[in-house]
C-alpha cells in the first residue's frame, strides 16, 4: 500500500467513527451542549494539554443524562473509544485503565503522538456534530 492510500484510510476510519459517536450525541437530551463542547475541545488540548483538558473534562462528568456533565462523560468516552480501537495503538488502553492516567504516564513523543490523534479524532468530531446538530444550547443547568 501506497502511503497516500494509507493515510486516507486512517482519515476514513476516524471519520467514521466520528460520525457514529456524532449521530450518538445528537440523540441525548443535552445535545446543543454536546456540540458546544465538541467544539471547545482542540482549543482546551492547544492551550492546557492533553492530560489538564482531558482531567478538566473527567472533573465534570456527570452519569445521568439529564445533567450538564452527560454531554462531558459521552465526550471523555467516545476518545477512549476511538483510541481503543485506533490500529496505530499508540496508547495502551487494553486494559480498564484510565484515559487520564494512561496519557498523563506517557514519555513526552507518545504523548504529542496521542495529542495528535486526539485532534484529529474532535476536528471529524466537530465537523459532524455541526451538521447534525442544530442551534447554541440553552444556558441552564
Amino acid at each position: 500500500m501506497t502511503e497516500k492510500t494509507v493515510i486516507k484510510g486512517l482519515e476514513q476510519g476516524r471519520a467514521s467513527f466520528a460520525y457514529q459517536c456524532a449521530r450518538e450525541g445528537s440523540k441525548i437530551d443535552r445535545s446543543k451542549e454536546y456540540k458546544q463542547y465538541v467544539k471547545k475541545m482542540p482549543m482546551l488540548i492547544k492551550t492546557n494539554g492533553l492530560g489538564a483538558a482531558l482531567a478538566f473534562v473527567k472533573s465534570k462528568i456527570k452519569d445521568e443524562a439529564s445533567k450538564s456533565g452527560y454531554a462531558y462523560k459521552l465526550i471523555y468516552d467516545q476518545i477512549t473509544g476511538w483510541l481503543k480501537q485506533d490500529d496505530k495503538k499508540i496508547i495502551d488502553l487494553s486494559r480498564d485503565t484510565d484515559l487520564v492516567a494512561s496519557v498523563i504516564s506517557l514519555d513526552s513523543s507518545r504523548y504529542r503522538a496521542v495529542t495528535i490523534e486526539v485532534l484529529a479524532f474532535l476536528n471529524w468530531l466537530r465537523r459532524f456534530a455541526e451538521g447534525l446538530i442544530e442551534g447554541e444550547p440553552d444556558n441552564e443547568e
